[in-house]
């Protein structure tokens, strides 16, 4: 595993964190643990997907890239809360494009 796609599971990880204490909270302490797990799992395959061995590319055309895996992987969590979970879709687009932000960053020393 290099060290990109370690980072990006971390990065993931984390991000699901504050991802789930935001949606327990916004559901007034009553979201189900399922629920829970599930919006925090996605957040982790935000990390996989972004974390991917993927071609060097431009900043720009990387945040992009994160931002459509952001997107691609929150769809399957947002569908199946009925399209209801607005907030957490569109965090899970600005979570692919953070991650993105983080790993593609001028000064990181390369794998």
């Amino acid at each position: 595993m290099n060290k990109r796609l370690k980072e990006a599971l971390i990065g993931g990880a984390l991000l699901g964190i504050i991802c789930v204490v935001g949606a327990y909270l916004r559901s007034g302490s009553s979201a189900s643990p399922g629920l829970i797990f599930s919006l925090w799992y996605n957040r982790v395959i935000i990390g996989l997907a972004v974390g991917a061995p993927w071609k060097t590319t431009s900043r720009s055309k990387a945040l992009l890239r994160g931002a459509i895996l952001g997107l691609l992987v929150s769809f399957a969590f947002y569908s199946s809360t009925g399209f209801t979970d607005h907030i957490s879709f569109v965090a899970g687009i600005v979570y692919g494009v953070v991650l993105e932000g983080w790993l593609s960053r001028k000064n990181r020393k390369s794998d």
